[in-house]
């Protein structure tokens, strides 16, 4: 996960291609831009383990998307967040001392932010407006936690596997490089029961399927295929972030 220093132009790129970077002002953008370094992760990279000190906050951008997920006995593991170029992965609103609870692993490699936290948490004493985005993003990135518990307890599997690959499609595009084994880990289940799936989705010509990509092709089925909590999590977004970092009632 090694840094490379930034230009003008990728600065621009960098906040431009995050959601929450983008709702920066200038005065906002000066506090943080001089400690930023441009990262380039590959798929499969991890970012944390659980356990680690968390040492900065990775901003994904464009297309980039890491997975938060619980690692159980036996070698299981799930799911319970995705983080993409809406948000940003570690030490958010941490203060102190603060090892990682989850694992972090990119699933789709792309550039990312890096930015230590000692710069973070001094910006965030020094803008209300970048203190506040991220206590705000906490508060989506639970919703998202709570969401998919509700979810993986009382929606089908393929109900499931079509929210989840909607929240790809926003974050990295109706391409989305994803193996069959590893979408069966994302979502806690048996790769025989998510070859069904997806075979079903590829059925109805909702996805096409290639080695190692799942390429969505008809987004409005896809949306009747799933379930309520894709629709809820995208309206919270808009509720607490939207594109100013405010929401829309402010």
């Amino acid at each position: 996960m090694a840094g490379t220093t930034i230009n003008q132009t990728e600065i621009d790129q960098a906040f431009a291609g995050n959601r929450l970077l983008a709702t920066f002002s200038d005065e906002a953008r000066e506090l943080i831009e001089p400690h930023g370094t441009l990262l380039q992760l590959t798929s499969g990279e991890v970012v944390l383990n659980r356990g680690d000190q968390v040492g900065s906050t990775i901003f994904p951008i464009g297309e980039t998307m890491i997975s938060l997920g619980v690692e159980l006995t036996g070698g299981r593991s799930v799911e319970v967040a995705s983080i993409g170029r809406e948000g940003a992965v570690g030490g958010i609103i941490s203060c102190g001392h603060a090892p990682a609870f989850s694992r972090a692993e990119t699933l789709v490699g792309g550039p990312a932010l890096r930015v230590p936290m000692a710069a973070l948490q001094s910006a965030k004493q020094e803008s209300g407006f970048i203190a506040n985005i991220f206590c705000r993003f906490s508060d989506y990135l639970l919703s998202q936690v709570m969401q998919s518990a509700a979810c993986n307890a009382y929606h089908s599997i393929p109900e499931r596997a079509a929210r989840w690959l909607l929240h790809a499609q926003d974050r990295a595009g109706d391409r989305i490089e994803l193996t069959q084994e590893a979408f069966a880990g994302l979502l806690g289940v048996q790769r025989t029961t998510v070859n069904v799936v997806i075979k079903s989705l590829q059925d109805e010509g909702l996805i096409a399927t290639g080695r190692g990509v799942v390429t969505v092709v008809d987004r409005a089925g896809l949306k009747h295929r799933a379930c309520e909590c894709y629709s809820r999590l995208e309206d919270h977004f808009a509720e607490v972030i939207g594109t100013s970092g405010f929401g829309p009632k402010d």
